[in-house]
């Protein structure tokens, strides 16, 4: 039942989304180099159509006669021919291919671009698997439609044409007594392309599963949690089925349909044999049919043979890529729930005070049942440090998203320094707020390039005050490679209390105005976070909004703000927070 859903949900998708005019708009910008192909493709199509008159030409003409000079003229006109057909062939092979590269190549970017503008609603629900998967198996499987098939049904239609053209001239009686069963095998090939396109769309749903299993279970974290519960035996399994799953349906996608083409190569090959036995009942009623003109006809057909299928093949393959073109215009038919403004508010970062207030502020996730937020009225003067705090679930790291943008609210408006924050550019905002989460995200290349990832032209300076900052110079400092030394897969090679800092050393270098600790210091010990926390003090031109569990870390905030189900339900300092005896009591007992 469900791969029944899920081809319906298919079907629905393609009708949406895969319009073959959106393919031929691809093809647009290289209307040019197409013109050339289609120029080529119709050269070697008519040089190859004239082949058969000059064989006729030879048998009742040049042979019967005895006239060497005729046979010499038309012999070195067949190989005339068959140079032209080679050069031409050549020339188009390589232009096809440069313009299929070029549309992969551009394909590729877009899909990357329009994947870098969505939300994080996308990537919070999307396995990172199935991104991969369009990036990289359907977009892969796209090769032989822009590189080859394209150019091939153009070139064989163009053969085809002739070629039949050719066949009516010479005969036109046996002409269409060749073509009266096309029709049909041309309803047989539709019905193994339907086939085989459902099937390349289950097929490429699995790789799709199977990717996100290698993703998940063979990164650093996938293979700690696997080992450390004992998994690892139940992940092997469960990539055994996945991967036999998508055997199952490659032998499909080959095989299915087989009797229908077996019908259709019958009907081809018999072709000849039809011809020469209605032909020869002509011949012999002297029904105006020469040898010559028999032996021409065959070999038209022995020409026409190939491309038909061809033909066929192609138009089970261009069903096929209608399969993977579906998911690729779906995923670039994804609208982001972020859009930039038309007209963003130009500031100057430098000059940000960094006043932060939500007014009236809601939120609540699509999957959730209530409101994460509800009605938060809150305002962060510029320069001051504001810890947010609550139990689990009250809410802080959606403020802190919000706060970042990565959110936008379902009623009422974040504002800095009196801006809505969508009438920023996400650049502005990027220079403007530096955010550090719990967990950190650390590219897979030296310590260096970590940091410079934040300002690719920060100098030897600038990268040692960062990390002395975060308090890991020392550490760095004594590596044997120092800063060039290699943080492995997430930071792996480093402890968490590390990654954290090396994460925050990497913010600090931007300078941003407001930055944003999403428990960005939890796997510090406390003397590491006193003199963290006395290094960001120092800088009194910096509004820092910190969300912590462990109270001791915002003791010394300015103003500490208390969240409950989503609700602000105190606020004040450390000591006026403990005298009123409320939640914030409760919280720093149980600390």
């Amino acid at each position: 039942m469900h791969d029944l859903d899920d081809l319906a949900d298919y079907e629905a998708s393609a009708r949406q989304h895969t319009p073959w005019r959106r393919v031929l708009a691809l093809f647009r910008p290289h209307v040019r180099a197409l013109l050339i192909v289609l120029g080529l493709i119709v050269i070697a199509g008519i040089a190859g159509a004239t082949a058969p008159f000059m064989m006729r030409g030879i048998i009742d003409d040049a042979l019967p006669a005895r006239d060497a000079t005729l046979l010499v003229w038309l012999c070195g006109g067949l190989v005339g021919v068959a140079v032209l057909s080679a050069i031409a062939g050549v020339l188009q092979a390589y232009v096809s291919t440069h313009i299929g590269q070029q549309l992969m190549h551009e394909l590729r970017v877009t899909l990357y671009e329009h994947l870098q503008s969505l939300s994080l609603a996308f990537f919070a629900t999307a396995r990172t698997g199935e991104v991969q998967s369009r990036m990289s198996s359907d977009i892969a499987g796209l090769q032989s439609l822009f590189t080859n098939t394209a150019t091939d049904v153009a070139r064989n239609v163009s053969v085809a044409l002739t070629t039949v053209v050719a066949m009516i001239l010479l005969d036109w009686r046996l002409a269409l007594a060749s073509l009266a069963f096309m029709p049909i095998l041309l309803w047989l090939n539709n019905r193994v392309a339907a086939l085989r396109e459902r099937i390349t769309f289950q097929q490429q749903e699995r790789i799709a599963d199977m990717s996100a299993t290698v993703t998940e279970s063979l990164s650093a974290g996938g293979f700690i949690l696997g080992r450390t519960m004992g998994r690892a035996h139940h992940l092997v399994r469960l990539f055994r089925q996945t991967s036999s799953d998508v055997a199952r349906l490659e032998l499909r996608s080959h095989t299915a349909g087989q009797w229908e083409i077996a019908i259709i190569m019958f009907a081809l090959d018999i072709l000849p044999a039809l011809t020469f036995f209605i032909g020869g009942l002509m011949l012999a009623q002297g029904s105006g049919v020469s040898i010559g003109t028999l032996v021409a006809l065959i070999a038209l057909q022995e020409q026409l043979l190939w491309p038909m299928l061809e033909l066929f093949e192609a138009r089970v393959e261009l069903r096929k890529a209608r399969a993977l073109l579906t998911r690729v215009f779906g995923t670039l038919d994804t609208k982001p729930t972020l859009v930039e403004p038309a007209n963003p508010v130009e500031v100057d970062a430098n000059g940000v005070r960094g006043e932060i207030v939500f007014e009236d502020v809601s939120f609540s996730y699509p999957a959730s049942e209530r409101q994460t937020l509800d009605h938060v009225a809150l305002r962060i003067p510029a320069g001051t440090h504001t810890a947010i705090v609550g139990s689990t679930g009250s809410g802080k790291s959606t403020l802190g998203y919000l706060l970042a943008r990565l959110y936008d609210p379902d009623s009422g408006r974040v504002t800095l320094d009196g801006i809505d924050l969508k009438d920023l550019s996400f650049e502005t905002l990027s220079h403007i707020l530096g955010v550090v989460t719990q967990d950190p995200f650390l590219l897979n290349a030296s310590v260096d390039e970590n940091l410079r990832f934040a300002k690719p032209d920060a100098s030897s300076a600038e990268i040692e005050q960062a990390l002395k900052i975060a308090q890991l110079w020392e550490k760095v400092a004594g590596l044997p490679k120092g800063i060039q030394t290699e943080v492995g897969e997430r930071g792996y090679q480093f402890s968490g209390g590390e990654r954290q800092r090396l994460s925050l050393a990497r913010t600090i270098l931007r300078n941003p105005r407001v930055l944003l600790l999403d428990e960005a210091t939890s796997a510090l010990d406390p003397q590491t976070e006193n003199a963290l926390s006395a290094a960001l003090s120092a800088r009194h031109n910096r509004t820092v909004v910190s969300i912590a569990h462990r109270l001791s870390t915002v003791r010394h905030a300015d103003q500490i703000v208390v969240l409950e189900e989503g609700r602000v339900v105190e606020m004040g300092s450390h000591d006026q927070l403990i005298a009123t005896n409320g939640r914030y009591r409760q919280l720093a007992t149980i600390g």
